[in-house]
C-alpha cells in the first residue's frame, strides 16, 4: 500500500489522515483513515517536525497493510542531509523502511535539493523530495498520480479529509 498523510490544526485539537491506496495511478483509495488528537506540542519555529510526526505516526498504527512507500504534504529535506524535514524525521521514526516522498506546494529557499514538477495546466510546480527512493522516481510517481490538476487527486483527499475533521 502507498499512503498519503496530512495534518491539520484547529485551535486545541489535530486531525490526521491517511489515504491508502495499491498503485499509484488509482483513482479512488483502498482505505481511509481519520484520528483526532490533542497536537502532542506547540509550534516551533524550525522544529515543526515535533509537532506533526506524533500525528502521523498515530495514524499510521491503523494501517494494518504494509507499506510500499509513504507521500507527506512538506519537504523531506530542509537542505540536505545535515537538515532533515519532517520527512526523513518520519523516514527515521519507520526504521528507514519505508521510502517517504514530501510533496511541498511551496519553494522552501534552504531545500534546494527538491524535483520541481508540473501537473496539469497549472504553471504552479510542486516541489518533491524523497528519502529511500532516487529523487527523480519519486518525482515521476507524483507526476504520474491520478487527477487532472495540480495536486493529484488522493493527495487532495488527505487534505480535505484532515481539514474536515
Amino acid at each position: 500500500m502507498i499512503a498519503c498523510l496530512d495534518v491539520h490544526y484547529r485551535g486545541a485539537t489535530a486531525a490526521a489522515a491517511c489515504v491508502l491506496f495499491e498503485n499509484w495511478t488509482d483513482a479512488e483509495p483502498a482505505q481511509v483513515i481519520v484520528e483526532r488528537m490533542e497536537p502532542p506540542a506547540q509550534y516551533e519555529p524550525g522544529k515543526f517536525y515535533k509537532r506533526e510526526l506524533p500525528c502521523l505516526l498515530k495514524v499510521l498504527e491503523r494501517a494494518k497493510e504494509p507499506l510500499a512507500a509513504v507521500i507527506v504534504d512538506g519537504y523531506v529535506w530542509l537542505g540536505g542531509p545535515e537538515k532533515p524535514g519532517l520527512g526523513a524525521y518520519l523516514h527515521k521514526a519507520l526504521g528507514g523502511a519505508v521510502p517517504v516522498i514530501g510533496v511541498a506546494k511551496s519553494r522552501f529557499r534552504g531545500a534546494g535539493s527538491a524535483e520541481t514538477i508540473f501537473r496539469g495546466g497549472s504553471r504552479r510546480p510542486l516541489y518533491v523530495s524523497a528519502v529511500g527512493i532516487d529523487p527523480l522516481a519519486a518525482a515521476e510517481r507524483i507526476r504520474s498520480m491520478h487527477g487532472p490538476f495540480r495536486i493529484p487527486t488522493l493527495l487532495n483527499r488527505a487534505d480535505r479529509l484532515s481539514r474536515r475533521a
